[in-house]
C-alpha cells in the first residue's frame, strides 16, 4: 500500500480559498476517476510545519492504480481548467508530489 501526497503552498491570505477548490476537485475530478474520498485526505500545516502548506494525501493499493488515477485524470479537461483556477492561490513552485510506501506494524 501506498500513499500518494501533493503538496502545494498557499499564498498568504488564499488559504481558505485553495482549500475550498481542493474540495471542488474532489468531488468534480476525483468522483469521475473513482477516487474513494474515504481513502483521501487533506491536511495543512498547524504546529512545527508552515501553516501555509496544504497536501492531499491519497491511499492507493499499488503503483499501478496510481498510474490507472494518472492516465485517468490527464484525460479530463476540466482537471487542467480546475488547475488554472488553483494557480492564483499558490506560491509558485511548490507544488510537489512524494509517493511513501505504508509499512505494516
Amino acid at each position: 500500500m501506498f500513499i500518494a501526497r501533493w503538496q502545494i503552498d498557499a499564498r498568504f491570505g488564499h488559504k481558505q480559498e485553495a482549500l475550498e477548490l481542493m474540495k471542488e476537485w474532489e468531488r468534480e475530478i476525483g468522483a469521475k476517476v473513482g477516487v474513494d474520498p474515504g481513502r483521501s485526505s487533506v491536511v495543512t500545516g498547524s504546529i512545527g510545519a508552515l501553516e501555509a502548506t496544504i497536501e492531499n494525501n491519497l491511499t492507493v493499493e499499488n503503483l499501478a492504480e496510481l498510474e490507472r488515477l494518472f492516465e485517468a485524470i490527464s484525460k479530463i479537461p476540466a482537471h487542467v481548467e480546475w488547475g488554472k483556477k488553483l494557480e492564483p492561490h499558490v506560491v509558485s513552485g511548490t507544488s510537489r508530489w512524494s509517493i511513501l510506501r505504508v509499512v505494516p506494524m
